[in-house]
């Protein structure tokens, strides 16, 4: 937002004759050879008021005076609470004049109406350099994606930003979201404030990087968020990390993007996966068993891990990480066999993420490990099975405290259906036969559960945190076998 005053001897009241309007409009022409923050500085001045320049995103772009900003962005999104308003659309933004009482409504028109026809002369001119700097930021990110990072921080002027904050958003229309934010956000190569932001569609997705010192002010997520909300897009968010871990960002957006629902359109990378259970944990016991768990594991081996538990599959796995679902696949069966478990079981998949999300950098056997981990070999000594969690662990009055109140709530016809759905890797058909059930009937249960839940079963992460608390809240009649009937197929209600 931008603030700028205009003096001179024409400043005050205009007359209502040719000449004057003349005048004025020679002096709105000069305003708009200057800048889009002189042009409405100097609109402000003709009409002896206020005048702002709305944007539905951003809000204030430009405002003379600084304190009408809120007032105008305010009456262009309720103009029928402010009648003394005079608005015009101008380049995708509204411009609002306050006129002072004395002004006449035909000199005040003329002023809104000339100054928004230079503002669509900017805006159109704007428009024309937008392309070429909209593929520059696409060609900036994608080296920023292949690791030439010290390239991009030299062509943006800004060798002193070292952490990187990344976005990835999807959604039906996503060349008109990309405008819409471009305008919003106004990037610059030069940065501004000590950050700077990259916008472009790489591979049918809207990218947002971030480039700051270490932590970002939160105004490109306030943007991103209503950008999100307006265009029905969903969106994975991923730092700040340094920026030589781009690549990793990159990933991790991308898979927390599948936790992302209308609900909740923008959903952090350190959100996804029993992030509240871990703390609940005993800090011992629990991370010398995650240590031993994941000693075969290299650093590269628990990204692809969690991205690949986050996801739910190979495939999509293979799209965050940029690779081919067959290399993906190879991977991860070579990742089975040396922590001899099956990946594709669901307790499996619940411990081996709470494995991945516990603190194992706190103590010497941790610094131990990260030397292992730089070093190019993995640390083997005393490794642990993942199919079953050591005592002290999920058994203590914290873990069923979080699980109780996870599920507690279930119906046991819901327990039951839902627990088997889960250990039949989320599908329906097989679970049902298994119940005894028609299909309609369990994913009408399945619904009922996501409701009273308010959870996203579609979640792969989310579907391994409701295991682990089914787990840790099993009763003796949680087996389909123990579900009740009457009448062949017909469920009765305890």
């Amino acid at each position: 937002m931008s603030t700028t005053y205009t003096t001179g001897p024409d400043a005050a009241g205009p007359g209502d004759s040719r000449a004057a309007r003349e005048t004025m409009a020679d002096r709105l022409l000069r305003a708009a050879t200057r800048s889009g923050a002189q042009l409405v500085s100097e609109a402000a001045v003709l009409v002896q008021g206020a005048a702002v320049l709305a944007d539905p995103i951003a809000g204030a772009v430009y405002s003379t005076p600084a304190t009408a900003a809120a007032d105008g962005v305010h009456a262009a999104a309720h103009p029928q609470d402010h009648p003394h308003h005079v608005q015009r659309p101008a380049a995708g933004a509204v411009l609002v004049l306050h006129p002072a009482p004395t002004m006449p409504a035909e000199h005040v028109g003329h002023v809104a109406t000339t100054t928004a026809a230079l503002l669509e002369v900017r805006g159109q001119r704007a428009a024309e350099l937008r392309a070429e700097q909209m593929r520059l930021h696409s060609t900036l990110l994608r080296l920023l994606l292949a690791g030439h990072t010290t390239s991009v921080t030299n062509t943006v002027r800004a060798g002193e930003l070292t952490h990187v904050t990344l976005y990835r958003l999807t959604g039906p229309d996503i060349p008109t979201a990309h405008q819409v934010l471009w305008r919003a956000v106004r990037p610059s190569l030069a940065g501004h404030g000590g950050a700077c932001a990259l916008i472009g569609e790489v591979d049918g997705e809207l990218l947002v990087a971030e480039l700051h010192r270490g932590s970002d002010d939160g105004r490109v997520l306030r943007l991103v968020s209503r950008v999100s909300e307006r265009h029905d897009l969903l969106a994975g968010l991923a730092g700040p990390l340094p920026l030589a871990e781009t690549p990793t960002a990159h990933a991790d957006a991308a898979a927390a993007r599948h936790s992302a629902t209308p609900a909740h359109r923008i959903v952090p990378a350190d959100a996804v996966g029993t992030p509240q259970l871990a703390r609940l944990l005993p800090p011992g016991p629990y991370t010398a068993w995650a240590r031993s768990v994941l000693s075969p594991l290299t650093r590269e081996h628990r990204h692809l891990l969690l991205v690949r538990l986050r996801t739910g599959s190979a495939p999509r796995a293979a799209t965050a990480l940029g690779l081919s679902p067959g290399t993906v696949r190879t991977r991860l069966r070579g990742l089975a066999a040396l922590l001899g478990a099956d990946l594709d079981d669901i307790t499996v998949q619940a411990h081996l993420l709470l494995a991945l999300r516990a603190p194992t950098r706190g103590d010497g056997q941790g610094e131990s490990e990260g030397r292992a981990e730089s070093e190019g070999r993995p640390e083997t000594t005393g490794q642990a099975r993942l199919e079953t969690l050591p005592g002290g662990i999920l058994d203590t009055d914290a873990a069923r405290t979080w699980a109780v109140g996870l599920v507690g709530g279930l119906e046991p016809h819901l327990r039951i259906a839902l627990a088997c759905w889960l250990r039949h890797h989320a599908r329906t058909a097989p679970a049902a036969t298994e119940l005894h059930v028609h299909r309609t009937t369990l994913t009408t249960w399945l619904t009922r559960c996501a409701e009273r839940l308010g959870q996203n079963l579609t979640d792969a992460a989310v579907r391994a945190e409701l295991h682990l608390a089914l787990e840790a809240t099993a009763k003796d009649g949680d087996d389909p076998r123990a579900l009740p009937r009457r009448g062949g197929r017909t469920y009765r209600r305890l």
